[in-house]
């Protein structure tokens, strides 16, 4: 079996020019990769209308007609290395993707696990076991979609492996019935407006945040649905959730990818490049952590039955399921687990949540976007 990487470096060696479109933390962890399989950048470049004269690893950056000129359109081989779900960026990332050779490869969010061909031979049982878990063919053929997407980079494959978010709310997790929630990974309270468009009898959510910018605007929230009379009360947490009561390393950023690690970066392996290009240079604060079970006896009364948990915590979602294993045990409320953050996540978060309570049906979908990120893991006891 082959992959991405073993491509790009055969095609480099053939004399080829591999080129990224974008720049910034993805970028530069692709890079990291390049330089490990010994496959030369050539250039970097943005589309047109969005070059200012600045430069990026020492390289000027150029513009997408640029590119073309400098190295012919036929020729190049293109790396996406940013993120968007905006429709208008990714018209902009089709058009680039209809004149040359493009390819959207797949980096770890954290750690440093590529889901290479190595990678899938070593997991090969583990990810035939999630596999078997699945509910329904349309988790299944994105199951497959994502991991043959995984191994090639291939645009196409990823983009039919996409879903809408409405479908799963209303027929997988069957939100209307929801009254009581925890959001972990609550960010500044989005996902919380979101989650009411479909569960319109939610009373109160339990929301951990542990960025300090993003808690803050969290409880503005909170406190607006109190002082007009709201029916939903939300409890903000200033806490990561996690498998247990602790203090921890956080990367904050002030963004959806502030997150928490166990140990420094460096131990932990991740490709957090030591320049200021990294979001996250120069932003580490020790936090607290803790667990959804702890946190429930502490705001909830005695006997409140949780009905759903969303977990986008940011590559801690194992430690946070383990954080809740006496809820999810005793109440078995709907789960949505982000299963993109690490190259694990995709088969070990789907074994792990069959292993806390094994009557839950398991689904997965994706949203919209590019690279494989919202990656949803949905487990509903039916």
């Amino acid at each position: 079996m082959t992959d991405l990487w073993h491509y790009l470096k055969s095609q480099a060696d053939s004399g080829r020019p591999i080129l990224l479109y974008g720049m910034g933390n993805g970028a530069d962890k692709i890079i990291a990769v390049c330089e490990a399989y010994g496959i030369p950048v050539a250039d970097f470049f943005a589309s047109d209308g969005f070059v200012r004269g600045h430069s990026f690893h020492g390289k000027v950056v150029l513009s997408f007609t640029q590119a073309c000129e400098k190295y012919g359109a036929e020729n190049m081989i293109v790396l996406l290395s940013f993120a968007s779900s905006r429709p208008e960026v990714l018209e902009a990332i089709d058009r680039v993707a209809a004149t040359c050779e493009f390819y959207i490869p797949d980096v770890p969010v954290c750690g440093t696990d590529l889901f290479n061909a190595a990678f899938y031979e070593t997991h090969r049982d583990e990810i035939k076991a999630a596999r078997a878990l699945f509910a329904d063919e349309q988790s299944r053929r994105v199951y497959d979609g994502i991991v043959e997407y995984k191994l090639t980079g291939r645009m196409d494959i990823l983009r039919a492996t996409e879903s809408d978010p409405a479908d799963a709310y209303q027929n997988i997790l069957h939100a209307e019935k929801f009254r009581t929630a925890a959001d972990l990974g609550a960010y500044n309270g989005d996902s919380i407006r979101d989650l009411r468009q479909y569960a319109p009898d939610l009373r109160q959510v339990i929301a951990l945040e542990p960025d300090r910018r993003n808690f803050r605007k969290l409880t503005e929230y909170a406190t607006a649905l109190r002082e007009t009379g709201d029916t939903l009360t939300v409890h903000p947490v200033q806490a990561g959730a996690w498998s247990h009561t602790a203090t921890l390393t956080f990367h904050g950023s002030g963004n959806r990818n502030a997150g928490l690690t166990d140990a420094p970066a460096e131990a932990q392996g991740n490709i957090l490049p030591s320049t200021a290009e990294n979001p996250y240079f120069g932003k580490t604060a020790e936090v607290p952590v803790t667990a959804l079970d702890t946190v429930c006896e502490d705001v909830l009364p005695n006997g409140t039955h949780m009905d759903y948990i969303k977990y986008d915590v940011e590559g801690a979602e194992t430690e946070a399921l383990l954080g809740s294993r006496a809820i999810i045990q005793r109440d078995a409320p709907a789960l949505l687990v982000s299963a993109y953050h690490r190259s694990h996540d995709l088969f070990r978060l789907p074994l792990l949540v069959h292993e806390l309570n094994p009557d839950y049906k398991l689904y997965l979908r994706r949203m919209a976007g590019v690279p494989a990120w919202d990656i949803n893991l949905y487990a509903v006891k039916e």
